[in-house]
């Protein structure tokens, strides 16, 4: 096993808990348990594609880096104007 395997395997359990986090509590703590969720499974996918030697495959983690600050403001839009 390899660093960036066991870096994968290590990181697997703060994902868990952010995704638990992010099916209970307020609106405001589900924004950023969500958030801290995008964080880790970028880190999560990136030391995967390392893992697998292939780190041309980067594109999906840093697309989903660029992307997921808006889709949480989305997200937080939506809870404050209809729920």
């Amino acid at each position: 096993m390899t660093a960036w395997w066991a870096f994968t395997l290590v990181l697997m359990v703060p994902v868990a808990i952010a995704a638990v986090a992010a099916g209970r509590g307020n609106s405001v703590g589900r924004c950023v348990a969500v958030q801290l969720l995008c964080s880790l499974v970028t880190l999560a996918l990136i030391a995967f594609s390392f893992a697998l030697g292939q780190s041309f495959s980067i594109d999906l983690p840093l697309a989903l880096a660029l992307l997921s600050l808006p889709a949480v403001l989305l997200m937080a839009l939506f809870l404050e104007r209809w729920l």
